[in-house]
C-alpha cells in the first residue's frame, strides 16, 4: 500500500467520499442531501481521530436510530408526531446528536494522556443519544400511557419531556447496548459499561426534565439543543465518573 495511504486522515476522506457520495444522487430517505454533506465531515474527523473504532459507535448509532424511527411509523404519521421529512435527518440533527462526541474525539488530539477519559465521554455521549432516540420512537409507537415528569400526570404521546414505560425500558436497553459495542470494540474498560449506561439514564431524565419545564417556553430550545444538553450531560457523568474510577488511559 502506498504510505500516504496509510495516513488515518486520508483513510478517512477517501473512505467517506466512497461511502457518502452516491447518497447524494439517490432520493433522501436517511438523511437529507445536506445532511449527507454534514455526515461527511463527521465521519472525516470521528476516523481521523479514533479510527474505526470511533466510525463504529456512530455507524451502530445511526444505523439503529434510523430503523427505528421507521417503527409504527403509519400510527406516528396519524397521531402527527412521526418526525419531518419522512425520517430523513439534517445537518442540524447530524450535530445535535454528534457535536459532543466529536469534541471528545478531537480531544484525544490534545490530551492523549486522557485518551481513557475522552472514549468513556465519546461512548457515553452516542448511548445517551441513542437511549434518548430509541425510548422516543418506541414510546410514541407503543406507550400506553405518557407522563410528564415535571408533573407526573398523564400527557399526549409526543408531548416535549413527556415519557413512557415502554419507551423507557426500550431506551435503557439501547444505551446498555451502545455500552457494550464500546466496550467490545475496546474503546471502554468493562466498568466502563455501567459508566456510560448510568450516564445515559441520568442524562435522558435531565433531558425530559427540561423538554418538560422549559421548552415550549424559549423558541430557541429547539430539539437539536435539548439533544445537545442530552449528549453533553452524558459525557461529563462518563468523564467524571471514569476520573472517579481511575480511567485516564
Amino acid at each position: 500500500m502506498p504510505g500516504f495511504l496509510t495516513n488515518a486522515w486520508v483513510q478517512a476522506v477517501l473512505l467517506n467520499t466512497v461511502l457518502i457520495a452516491p447518497w447524494l444522487f439517490l432520493p433522501p430517505t436517511l438523511l437529507t442531501r445536506w445532511g449527507w454533506v454534514h455526515a461527511w465531515v463527521l465521519g472525516v474527523l470521528l476516523w481521523g481521530t479514533l479510527g474505526w473504532r470511533g466510525y463504529l459507535v456512530v455507524l451502530v448509532y445511526f444505523g439503529v436510530g434510523s430503523a427505528v424511527t421507521k417503527v409504527g411509523y403509519r400510527v406516528k404519521v396519524a397521531a402527527g408526531i412521526a418526525e419531518k421529512r419522512g425520517g430523513a435527518r439534517g445537518p442540524e440533527n447530524v450535530w445535535g446528536s454528534a457535536a459532543v462526541g466529536t469534541v471528545c474525539a478531537l480531544a484525544t488530539l490534545v490530551l492523549p494522556a486522557w485518551a481513557g477519559l475522552w472514549h468513556l465521554g465519546f461512548v457515553g455521549s452516542f448511548a445517551a443519544k441513542l437511549n434518548d432516540t430509541v425510548a422516543s420512537e418506541i414510546g410514541k409507537a407503543y406507550g400506553r400511557t405518557t407522563i410528564l415528569l415535571t408533573t407526573l400526570q398523564p400527557v399526549p404521546k409526543g408531548t416535549e419531556g413527556a415519557v413512557s414505560l415502554e419507551g423507557t425500558l426500550a431506551g435503557l436497553a439501547a444505551g446498555v447496548g451502545m455500552a457494550l459495542v464500546g466496550y467490545g470494540i475496546r474503546l471502554i474498560l468493562p466498568v466502563g459499561i455501567l459508566i456510560c449506561a448510568l450516564a445515559a439514564v441520568v442524562a435522558n431524565l435531565v433531558e425530559s426534565w427540561v423538554g418538560a419545564a422549559w421548552q415550549t417556553r424559549y423558541s430557541w430550545l429547539t430539539n437539536e439543543w435539548v439533544n445537545v444538553l442530552n449528549t453533553l450531560v452524558a459525557a461529563l457523568l462518563s468523564i467524571g465518573m471514569g476520573l472517579a474510577f481511575g480511567q485516564l488511559s
